[in-house]
């Protein structure tokens, strides 16, 4: 039986709910698939359907204190019915913060749609400004998809997403020669680039080939470069947050490999199956929210136990980190619910 837990008990901070919408994605890339083994992906029965996100959403998950929503996946432009689903949330009178992380393949022909629907900021994985490497990275062995990513990027930008942000996965050997480049994005443009330390997640055998680059490393070759300073404006995220003097947009480190950010964590995850989940690697007190709404479970039961988890989040972090190992975990990125 879950404790009682008032409201007054729920941590006031956590109200970040990451919401993954589908567990599949049209690229394979390296540093979220593991090497030679086919994936099992969930049937389309097993993804909660937008009328029970939004019961979920309305009725427990807002009134337990989440305001701010970014939808994921997989890609989550892979979704049927996304724009719908991005107006119908968009919409709601709680709802101060919607964004979204995207490979941008298909965004070039839905950037305008999602931002008449509600969307305004938007998150989109650009791990190299060369094609073959690009590919390379996203396991792509036919046409060369960087040129569509690309004008993805470039229409979201004429569309007026604001931050527009793009996401570096830095691979020693692989990518991090491109750190000044892709930095360099910044000087001309309000784009916000944002250098992630490799994690050991459904890549074990690339993890310890190639092993990680730590954030200060790459501060330290910016700074070398163009010098750096911190911005002035803070994002909501776990990103430590930079500018090279007089660039129109930012730099930001996410380090969670080299610098253990739980005790700033404000998030939560919600997995396209309907487990909300506290810590993207520690599962601890899970909650199953679609098989409890399918079987008629009370919405008053499922907030009580929502505000259970909250009040216990901050002991439940990652464990990898703070044992000082490195190991491997099994599932993908996208399994998990990026």
């Amino acid at each position: 039986m879950n404790p009682i837990v008032t409201p007054a008990a729920v941590n006031p901070t956590v109200d970040y709910l990451r919401i993954s919408l589908i567990d599949r994605c049209n690229f394979r890339c390296q540093y979220c698939m593991p090497e030679g083994e086919e994936l099992t992906y969930l049937q389309q029965q097993a993804y909660l359907t937008n009328a029970e996100l939004l019961t979920l959403l309305q009725e427990v998950l807002i009134p337990c204190g989440f305001t701010r929503f970014r939808l994921t996946g997989g890609e989550p432009l892979l979704r049927s019915g996304i724009v719908d689903l991005v107006q119908s949330i968009a919409a709601l009178p709680q709802t101060k913060d919607l964004a979204m992380t995207t490979n941008a393949f298909r965004l070039a022909e839905l950037a305008q749609d999602l931002y008449d629907a509600g969307l305004r900021r938007i998150n989109i994985s650009l791990d190299s400004l060369e094609p073959e490497t690009f590919d390379r990275i996203i396991g792509n062995r036919g046409r060369s998809r960087w040129q569509q990513v690309w004008q993805g990027i470039q229409v979201a930008h004429q569309v007026g997403f604001d931050p527009l942000k793009l996401n570096v996965v830095v691979i020693p050997g692989v990518n991090d020669h491109e750190v000044l480049d892709l930095a360099a994005l910044t000087i001309d443009r309000q784009w916000h680039v944002r250098f992630i330390e490799f994690m050991p997640i459904g890549n074990a055998g690339l993890f310890d080939r190639k092993g990680w680059v730590d954030s200060a490393t790459l501060r330290q070759q910016i700074r070398d470069r163009w010098g750096l300073t911190e911005a002035q404006v803070k994002g909501n995220g776990p990103a430590d947050v930079f500018q090279i003097p007089g660039a129109k947009g930012t730099l930001g480190f996410i380090s969670q490999m080299s610098e253990c950010f739980c005790d700033r964590c404000n998030r939560m995850r919600l997995s396209a199956d309907g487990w909300l989940r506290p810590c993207l690697l520690n599962e601890t007190g899970q909650l199953d929210l679609k098989t409890a709404l399918r079987s008629g479970e009370s919405l008053a039961e499922l907030r009580t136990r929502v505000k259970a988890l909250l009040t216990a989040k901050p002991a439940i972090n990652f464990k990898m980190r703070e044992s000082g190992t490195t190991g491997a975990y099994a599932r993908t990125m996208s399994q998990i619910g990026g």
